[in-house]
């Protein structure tokens, strides 16, 4: 689709949907849903994505459920249902900030913007940018606890830990441990001072 080939891509859309479909799964349902509504781009496109935003939310898919959002929120400011499109966009970043999908809630920041709306600069980056448990998380990452002992302490699993940890390395724009400490001490001086934001106004 992006490449002008609306043919090729409505039948890999297609083909993606009948498989998901088949296999049952709400998720790929979703995405899949999504994506043939991304290359049809029409009023049935709106309805599948549409459709996509209520298939991810059931099935606890937060990331995606984000994605999909966003994804119509743009298609509706295309098309110039720009209240539609800010009500969708909206929802997108607040679910993509609170998931630590920085690059989602970037995108609908951007969107937003072009909608129209008038969305304040916020952490989206940076110290502030941390949840509660990612900021527990990487300060005992950053004393040298490992993934399995910040578990035991925190009493979750230690896959929540790498979760936590994924997400802080994106927000702090770091790579490794080794980089936490350096980076909570100098966000402290600047929360959030690079990125945009989280937070809409009307």
């Amino acid at each position: 689709a992006a490449v002008g080939d609306r043919r090729r891509a409505l039948a890999l859309a297609d083909e993606e949907l009948a498989l998901a479909r088949r296999w049952g799964a709400p998720r790929p349902i979703g995405i899949a849903q999504r994506a043939a509504g991304l290359a049809r781009g029409d009023d049935d496109g709106l309805e599948l994505m549409t459709a996509a935003c209520a298939t991810l939310a059931e099935a606890g898919a937060p990331v995606e459920h984000a994605r999909s959002l966003v994804a119509l929120g743009a298609a509706l400011r295309r098309r110039g249902a720009r209240v539609q499109a800010r009500e969708s966009l909206r929802d997108g970043l607040d679910l993509a900030h609170r998931c630590g999908a920085v690059a989602i809630a970037e995108h609908a920041w951007e969107e937003l913007v072009v909608a129209g709306a008038r969305p304040r600069r916020d952490a989206l980056r940076g110290r502030d940018a941390l949840t509660s448990s990612e900021l527990r998380v990487a300060r005992l990452a950053a004393d040298e606890r490992t993934d399995r002992e910040i578990a035991q302490l925190l009493m979750v699993t230690p896959r929540t830990v790498e979760t936590h940890l994924t997400s802080t390395y994106a927000k702090l724009g770091i790579r490794s441990r080794r980089e936490l400490a350096p980076a909570l001490d100098d966000a402290q001086g600047a929360p959030g001072a690079d990125a945009p934001a989280a937070a809409v106004d009307a």
